[in-house]
């Protein structure tokens, strides 16, 4: 029994010990529990502020209609320059590279053997016209001896068949004498279109063949110039629609090109022992390339099942030379002009398990979620068909802190500050982003 009645008492005094323990924790500061103590006071009071944000304004504005795509610079026709005669190359006329105009002179071939051929045939055809003139005189002779029975007919006939065959030979040489003239004169050759030269692949004094494999140039024309590129087959109708009204804008420019002023750092020489510590590099001024403009001047006529995209091309002028065959760029065509779309930023849009919203700014400077429909999007702007008017303030940025109705202090410098804690762990943490919004400078 002792040990038993000892067993209880020390039970009693444990259990006497935790709960004085419990009480004295319990009383400590900031321990939570008792409302405005501690860190349950400061999230009550950060929270109670305003919600720093950025706005934008609903814009009443002309937006074009575009439809992006990639496209590839072709030459509006290549020619490949060939020999049409053998002969040795006597002469480079032009420079590689260099702009050449239809019908200037490229290359000389040695022409003397072929003047000598046209010579040969040309004598070939006097002394064969000789023969024939004497052959048809002797066909007058014949023909009145045979009419008055002196000659038998035979021999008249004879006469006439030789009379003909001089002059089957006379047609046959001037055919030669024409062949000769033609390919004297295939020893200069000149530019069928004008164009841009390409690289030259043989050299005065080679031994050219007549319609070798290999040809001799190459012309691109490049001014006007031709742009293809393919763009989703379910913009087929509108495409035949809008050009239909008016020739269909493109756009066209180079990828990765700047579209401001930049500047491109190129890298100093290496310095040599002893010389003054060298730069890494030096600044350099690149001029923005403006976009080059053309029109739609194909549509093919069947969309590639394949890929379901459709090909177009453009014909652009070029006059700058910018666009080159084979360079990628990147194209905008160009659908329609809407003149009075309500626009805002596309920051300002959101989505939700409801659809679309925006937040917009009441004149009591409390926010209000506004369901809208969304037409398309243009670049950083979105076209909004329902839902805004004109002049309405809306939240770009700092949406994930408003509520609807709760009161905001709008500026960039406040919502920058706001969003130095965009997370706001903890109350306090939301309290201090409160704070920092509002000395920010923005006007409530």
């Amino acid at each position: 029994m002792p040990r038993k009645t000892n067993f209880v008492l020390a039970t009693g005094l444990f259990l006497l010990s935790l709960t004085a323990c419990s009480s004295q924790k319990a009383a400590e500061p900031g321990a939570g529990g008792a409302p405005g103590a501690g860190g349950g006071g400061r999230a009550g009071r950060g929270g109670g502020g305003s919600v720093p944000v950025v706005t934008g304004r609903v814009q009443k504005k002309a937006i074009p209609l575009t439809i992006p795509a990639v496209g590839t610079a072709e030459a509006r026709a290549t020619v490949q320059v060939r020999a049409q005669v053998t002969g040795q190359l006597s002469a480079i006329h032009f420079r590689e590279g260099q702009e050449v105009s239809k019908g200037q002179n490229l290359f000389t071939i040695d022409p003397r053997p072929f003047q000598a051929a046209l010579e040969q045939a040309q004598a070939v055809l006097a002394r064969d016209t000789a023969t024939a003139k004497n052959s048809l005189s002797q066909q007058v002779r014949y023909e009145d001896l045979f009419k008055r029975g002196l000659i038998p007919r035979d021999q008249y006939e004879t006469q006439a068949a030789t009379t003909s065959a001089q002059q089957a030979t006379l047609a046959a040489d001037q055919a030669a004498v024409d062949t000769a003239r033609l390919n004297l004169q295939y020893t200069s050759i000149s530019a069928p279109i004008s164009g841009r030269a390409g690289a030259l692949v043989v050299h005065e004094g080679d031994l050219v063949r007549a319609n070798d494999t290999a040809p001799l140039l190459v012309i691109n024309q490049v001014a006007p110039i031709y742009v293809g590129f393919s763009v989703p087959g379910r913009f087929l109708g509108d495409i035949r629609r809008y050009q239909a009204q008016t020739p269909l804008k493109v756009q066209a420019r180079l990828q990765g090109s700047p579209t401001g002023p930049t500047q491109m750092v190129i890298p100093t020489p290496e310095g040599r022992e002893g010389d003054p510590p060298r730069r890494e590099g030096f600044a350099a001024p690149v001029d923005a390339t403006p976009a080059e403009e053309g029109v739609v001047s194909f549509i093919d006529n069947s969309v590639d099942a394949t890929t379901g995209t459709i090909k177009l091309k453009a014909t652009f002028p070029n006059r700058s030379n910018r666009l080159w065959p084979g360079l990628f760029v990147q194209v905008s065509l160009l659908l329609t002009t809407d003149a009075d779309a309500l626009v805002v930023p596309a920051t300002a849009v959101q989505e939700s398990q409801q659809g679309t919203y925006v937040y917009v700014i009441k004149p009591d400077r409390t926010a209000e979620m506004r369901n809208v429909r969304v037409e398309r999007q243009q670049g950083e702007e979105t076209i909004i068909a329902q839902g805004l008017t004109a002049g309405e303030e809306v939240v770009t940025d700092g949406h994930l802190r408003l509520t609807p109705g709760a009161r905001v202090t709008t500026g960039s410098d406040g919502g920058r500050n706001g969003r130095s804690n965009p997370e706001g762990s903890g109350g306090e943490g939301r309290g201090q982003g409160g704070a920092e919004g509002r000395r920010g400078g923005g006007t409530s």
